[in-house]
């Protein structure tokens, strides 16, 4: 791959690999050196890409193996952050904001289905391929993340189910 392919391919990927990877670690510094490592393995990747939509999905196995490889380590188990950054998302909007603090509260299975669902815009079953499961299990994650997100905004607006449906 070309310098400038693979700068075209970072400013294109850049937000979408640093969110899934988020979605796992919840952790911008952390998400940050995934992002960098998955650029770095499409660099040094030798094989072909059919289409822009291959390279994407390429770019989130790997951002999804190497989260996963992180939060299995060690290092990663056993060391205290510096400061908590799992609460700071970067977003365009404060809307975005406090949903994507929402979506840090639910597990990582159910967290990146919703991501790569809802902002992503991937279908039930281009999210099975990309995470190797099967649709029924994606489709489960997402109606169990809905209620959970239902759940977590009731709690911490104590409000009626009346309006929730613009949130979710």
């Amino acid at each position: 791959m070309s310098d400038n392919d693979l700068e075209n391919c970072v400013r294109k990927y850049r937000s979408t690999v640093f969110g899934t990877a988020l979605c796992f670690v919840k952790n911008p510094s952390d998400a940050d050196d995934i992002a960098q490592e998955v650029f770095m393995k499409l660099y040094k990747y030798d094989g072909k890409f059919d289409s822009d939509e291959h390279i994407r999905a390429w770019l989130i196995r790997c951002t999804v193996n190497l989260s996963k490889s992180l939060l299995r380590s060690y290092w990663y188990k056993f060391s205290a952050p510096l400061e908590e950054a799992g609460d700071k998302v970067y977003c365009d909007s404060v809307k975005n904001a406090d949903i994507l603090k929402l979506l840090n509260k639910l597990r990582p299975k159910i967290r990146t289905v919703l991501y790569l669902h809802y902002y992503e815009g991937y279908p039930a079953a281009e999210i099975a391929k990309l995470l190797g499961t099967t649709e029924s299990a994606v489709m489960a994650r997402l109606s169990r993340g809905r209620k959970q997100l239902r759940k977590i905004l009731l709690e911490e607006r104590n409000e009626s189910d009346n309006g929730l449906q613009e949130y979710i």
